[in-house]
């Protein structure tokens, strides 16, 4: 068989995407995720050689949540690096991806090289090629046949992680969590809820109850579930009914006082909640291996071991919150896309940007409702902020209209994304709010068509790039120039 190269693996993962004809009559016809997602994971794992029974000792961290869950996980994996000495390799699984899909399977904190991730693929690929289920069960798991793109990367990283030897993993849920993917986890160490809030709701609901039941859904009898502080009161009830069906318990873990004074590897002062989560999360999968003994106590007060506070320091995840520099440009960057975490990000660009620079904001989403989170962005920086440009992009990675390899999406309308409708809805809604003027509010068909413009600026200019983690990974590539 000819060398098949990490090229070769992202395009044979690509051909596994959603298309967004597909997706349309999916959300049509209020088909949510059921049981069947679990039932159909647990037959893949089994036609690649396992029995989900031998993932218990991956030794899971299981977290969910609408906002901070992928910042928290970071978090978790920043403080578990510092017991390496007592664990083997950690494994962390996230999504989206940024710049490459190989960030979203990690070992002890860096996206496996693009040589584990063909190979590995391929096993899996090839495994799925030469075997077949139960054709009464599972009429359309035929031989040869793939899961679709995100059950594909969920079932890779099990393996994976169980080739690599890993007795410590960190599982980012992908939506949900009673129906998602990774939720055929047994026996998680510990389960964690970041801040709840409303989105993904033709999957989930349209009620922060119905959103709470879901992420509920990752609970395990015997694994103690913990959930950050200022839960709202209808989604923390709903949680802690859930956590008491599933025979274990739910704590509320406070912000601790100590970590005032930690500069946190992630910016922005609301880390500090995803900070206090991981904590808890870390200290007692640690107790659960016999790492740790005693507890840790969850009142604020709490005494942090140093270690925890070195991790936490040394976490590094892009795409949130991040700053870089370059020449007369600072760029202020973050994937916010839930009104709860637009807030968040508006608000720490508010209190972080420079008076006496000019500021550019470099924004696109192209699936939620997109104006209703421009207005939360205009809510929050106003009065105190104003732009002196506007710029709404789509996500196409390239002036030739070409996306970069691992950044290739058909779940949105291509049909959409050429006629720039979405762009110019946001341009029509940035100018009834701000009054601006119609010459410094733009629409560009690329991010490096945007980022052209922005360079061409002759001033000292802060940019704030929102809206779309996919809008912030092609960012990152064309901001490193390197097209592949």
């Amino acid at each position: 068989m000819a060398n098949r190269g990490y090229q070769d693996a992202v395009q044979a993962l690509n051909s596994l995407q959603t298309n967004y004809a597909n997706i349309m009559a999916i959300r049509a016809s209020g088909d949510r995720k059921n049981m069947m997602n679990i039932w159909e994971m647990q037959e893949w794992s089994r036609r690649i050689g396992y029995s989900v029974s031998d993932f218990n000792k991956l030794n899971v961290i299981h977290i969910t949540g609408t906002k901070g869950k992928g910042s928290t996980a970071a978090f978790t994996q920043g403080i578990l690096n510092q017991y390496r000495d007592k664990l083997s390799n950690i494994g962390l699984y996230t999504s989206p991806h940024l710049r490459s899909v190989r960030e979203r399977i990690r070992l002890n904190g860096e996206p496996i090289t693009e040589e584990l991730f063909s190979k590995y693929f391929f096993e899996v690929w090839d495994r799925l090629n030469e075997t077949s289920s139960n054709e009464e069960k599972f009429p359309h798991m035929t031989k040869g046949q793939k899961p679709g793109y995100f059950k594909y990367l969920t079932l890779l990283s099990f393996h994976v992680f169980m080739q690599e030897g890993c007795n410590t993993c960190i599982y980012e849920v992908g939506v949900g969590g009673e129906f998602d993917s990774t939720n055929i986890i047994q026996k998680p160490t510990v389960c964690g809820v970041s801040a709840l809030g409303i989105d993904h709701t033709f999957m989930l609901g349209d009620t922060i109850e119905e959103i709470a039941w879901n992420k509920g859904g990752i609970f395990k009898e015997g694994a103690p579930a913990f959930t950050a502080k200022s839960q709202p009161e209808a989604g923390l009830r709903v949680l802690q009914e859930r956590a008491e069906e599933r025979n274990t318990t739910i704590s509320e873990v406070p912000v601790f006082d100590s970590l005032h004074n930690v500069k946190l590897g992630i910016a922005g002062d609301f880390q500090i909640i995803n900070a206090s989560l991981a904590t808890a999360l870390a200290h007692q999968h640690l107790v659960s291996l016999n790492i740790l003994q005693v507890p840790l106590t969850l009142d604020a007060s709490a005494k942090i071991p140093t270690s925890f506070t070195a991790g936490l320091e040394k976490t590094v995840w892009e795409g949130r919150c991040q700053t870089i520099s370059s020449g007369s440009i600072t760029w202020y960057v973050d994937g916010a896309h839930t009104k709860e975490s637009i807030e968040a990000a508006s608000g720490w660009f508010r209190d972080v940007t420079s008076a006496n620079r000019k500021k550019v904001l470099l924004f696109n989403q192209q699936s939620r409702d997109a104006k209703a989170l421009l207005r939360y962005l205009y809510q929050t920086v106003s009065p105190k902020i104003q732009f002196d440009a506007a710029i709404f992009t789509t996500n196409v990675t390239w002036k030739t209209g070409d996306y970069s390899a691992d950044l290739v999406s058909l779940n949105t309308s291509k049909e959409q994304v050429d006629k720039l409708e979405v762009q110019k809805n946001l341009q029509e809604e940035w100018r009834s709010l701000t009054k601006t003027e119609h010459e410094k509010v733009h629409v560009t068909s690329s991010i490096e068509a945007a980022l052209d413009l922005i360079k061409g600026i002759n001033d000292e200019v802060d940019v704030f790039v929102v809206g779309s983690l996919h809008l912030v990974g092609g960012f990152l590539v064309v901001n490193d120039g390197k097209a592949t």
